[in-house]
């Protein structure tokens, strides 16, 4: 294989310390880089870049830091207060992957010569036979498979991306790995809270940097029956049952937000399951249309279980309509809807999904996955 240049995104986790690894081991000529993002938080620290750094030297590779600061407020923190603002629950990271992994470091690598950029994503590239093109797939990893947070990859850059990790089954495999070339990072802890606020307290993170801050306002039900106040919208997300402070006959919970009134809508649990939705603003990755029904499954949050659908273009063709054979709970604004059929991704992008008016849901992102297509798809 004729030797190939690839920039390696590092965070001084065990992930990306295993990808350099791996990939040296495969030949590529890599050069290991950490994204200064966000002073203080859980991947941007000075823990965080001597790690990646005594890695890179251990291993024998080249590493670079890159000052990605003002880009990472702009596009992400700014991102991120706005969705709070607009009542909407956001998900940074899909943010920071458009951005920074597949925008900053793209350019980056362009500039430093490599054919590739690399991260410790559990996802998986490759060509696809079937298709001629090549595709993001879900990786091994089961339930840590991260594809849900990468459909925003643009389609002409999967070709120059690697996932080293893809093939792993588990966690403890990259632990082993590590501990079985000597690396520190061996037994580091993942970090799992929003990297900007790594004590978890979002609220407290919104209050210090932003103008959001405590309004009171009515708790009402969707007949507009005052039941009780609250602290402030960003202080609540649909399907929030606990901290209300209100008492009921039976347990309520949060449906939705009327922001002009400043008001948390709240109702019986049965309130919160949507069976369609509507999708706008569609962006397809393998197709160019969808004229018939496709049968698939869809997560509409990280964790949860991935559920049965079909989907077809509305007449306008700007709009898709999305019908689930079982009702969904809790769909929430501002998270990123992905649906899968098979393994092979296709992604949408800024999606408005309409249901009851007290629970309006908007979408930002969506990823599809599909493996093969029914007939009556044009583009393929």
């Amino acid at each position: 294989m004729e030797n190939k240049k690839v920039l390696l995104g590092m965070s001084g986790g065990v992930d990306s310390s295993v990808s350099a690894l791996l990939l040296k081991e495969q030949g590529y000529e890599v050069i290991g880089t950490t994204l200064e993002l966000f002073a203080g938080s859980s991947c941007c620290n000075i823990n965080t870049y001597i790690d990646a750094k005594n890695v890179c030297k251990q291993i024998g590779i080249p590493h670079f830091t890159y000052d990605c600061k003002e880009i990472f407020k702009t596009k992400v923190i700014d991102d991120f207060i706005s969705c709070y603002r607009d009542c909407k629950t956001p998900n940074p990271c899909i943010e920071c992957n458009k951005y920074l992994k597949f925008g900053f470091m793209w350019e980056k690598a362009k500039e430093l010569g490599c054919d590739f950029i690399a991260t410790g994503h559990y996802a998986k590239t490759e060509f696809s036979e079937e298709y001629d093109k090549w595709v993001l797939k879900k990786s091994n990893a089961g339930k840590k498979d991260q594809s849900y947070v990468l459909w925003n990859m643009p389609k002409d850059l999967i070709s120059h991306v690697l996932f080293p990790l893809a093939n792993f089954e588990d966690k403890e495999q990259i632990r082993e790995i590590a501990r079985n070339n000597n690396l520190k990072v061996a037994n580091k802890p993942d970090s799992e809270d929003i990297c900007f606020v790594p004590d978890g307290n979002y609220k407290k993170f919104l209050e210090n940097n932003s103008s959001i801050t405590p309004k009171k306002g009515n708790i009402v039900n969707t007949k507009g029956d005052i039941l009780g106040t609250h602290t402030g919208l960003y202080n609540y997300t649909i399907g929030q049952r606990r901290g209300l402070g209100i008492s009921n006959p039976v347990p309520l919970f949060v449906l939705g937000f009327n922001k002009e009134k400043n008001e948390v809508i709240v109702g019986e649990e049965s309130k919160l399951y949507k069976k369609e939705i509507i999708v706008k603003d569609v962006n397809l990755l393998l197709v160019d249309t969808v004229s018939d029904w496709i049968e698939l499954e869809v997560k509409t949050r990280y964790s949860s279980k991935l559920a049965k659908a079909k989907i077809r273009e509305e007449k306008d063709s700007s709009t898709i309509k999305v019908i689930f054979e079982e009702s969904q709970r809790a769909v929430t604004p501002g998270q990123s809807a992905v649906f899968y059929k098979g393994d092979i991704v296709l992604r949408w992008r800024k999606n408005c999904i309409k249901g009851d008016n007290y629970a309006r849901t908007i979408f930002k992102n969506r990823i599809i996955n599909w493996k093969s297509w029914n007939r009556k798809i044009k583009g393929c």
